[in-house]
């Protein structure tokens, strides 16, 4: 049977409109199977302890599992180098820190960028660090830490959790800042290298409040001051940077979640939204204040933040980096 021209052409447009229903009906159906969040370290670290109280969250929101993964070695590169491979539909994504998306890139060869291969969701939290000494370290002070120092060129150690790990980075840039120097001594992770701080075999560390507070409170180690703009609620007789004589030494090591590079952009709304309400849940805030972590603002959770955060941590610590010619293990 011949058909009219005009019942003929709107067949036609019928037909070729739908490949774009399907495209968005598949974008409104998302998720439609479980979701992988890669954490590219070992179970039990902070970077896993964030990704299951997020997860756990999400998957009521989403209606689906989201399943936490761990792919750990070489300080993260390999969990980060496959969702940076993975496909860019929003069932893979990662939950991880400023090592592997900003010291890493200039510390490893990689087979991908840091920065370019990768959609930005959000900032999650960042966990303060604390400057500390063994207990009988002679200096009272941050300032008289600092003088003892400079008196003192290279005598002391600082535990560090290898070359490259927050506490060795926060270690060279108070080198800088300070004019001091003294011998860095790495270690397989921030726990045994606090291990050595308690029994004295290292000087100084520069380290996270959550593995330190408890030493602290315990007249385990010295507290000199927090790397924080203000004392931190967990810890309010630990002056700060500023109040302890050297202003504008900040650092805290940030957590934060990303896709792969060219994740349609409602699928990166889409799980921005999740991230943002778990973040607003009073369990999830609780659990993470438990770790010693604090949220980043709901400003500071969306994409367009932590893309723009992301690249200011890469032009100020990279340099540093370079310059003292860091490598990883």
């Amino acid at each position: 049977m011949k058909l009219p021209r005009r019942g003929f052409l709107h067949l036609a447009a019928g037909a070729a409109a739908l490949p774009a229903v399907s495209r968005i009906a598949r974008a409104q159906a998302y998720p439609a199977k479980p979701i992988t969040m890669v954490v590219p370290f070992a179970a039990g670290g902070p970077t896993d302890v964030i990704g299951r109280i997020l997860a756990q969250q999400m998957r009521a929101s989403l209606g689906q599992t989201v399943i936490v993964e761990n792919v750990a070695g070489a300080a993260g590169n390999l969990g980060v180098g496959r969702v940076a491979r993975a496909a860019p539909d929003g069932y893979t994504i990662v939950v991880s820190f400023m090592g592997t998306h900003v010291f890493n890139g200039a510390m490893y060869p990689l087979q991908y960028d840091v920065l370019k291969d990768f959609e930005p969701i959000s900032l999650i939290a960042d966990i303060p660090y604390v400057i500390v000494a063994k207990k009988n370290f002679p200096a009272n002070d941050l300032k008289g830490l600092v003088a003892w120092l400079k008196s003192n060129p290279d005598k002391a150690s600082a535990g560090t959790a290898g070359a490259g790990s927050p506490q060795h980075v926060s270690g060279l840039l108070f080198q800088s800042v300070t004019g001091t120097r003294f011998q860095f001594v790495p270690y397989r992770g921030a726990a045994p290298a606090m291990q050595d701080l308690l029994g004295g075999q290292v000087d100084v560390m520069f380290d996270s409040a959550t593995n330190t507070l408890t030493h602290v409170r315990a007249g385990g180690i010295r507290a000199y001051a927090t790397t924080v703009k203000s004392r931190l609620a967990s810890a309010p007789e630990i002056p700060t940077v500023d109040e302890a004589g050297l202003p504008g030494f900040y650092f805290s090591v940030w957590y934060a979640m990303w896709a792969p590079k060219a994740t349609p952009k409602n699928i990166i709304a889409r799980l921005n939204a999740v991230v943002v309400e778990a973040l607003a849940d009073t369990k999830v805030q609780t659990a993470l204040a438990d770790q010693g972590m604090e949220i980043f603002t709901r400003e500071q959770q969306t994409p367009e933040a932590l893309g723009v955060f992301q690249k200011a941590e890469i032009e100020k610590w990279w340099p540093i980096l370079k310059a003292a010619n860091v490598k990883g293990d």
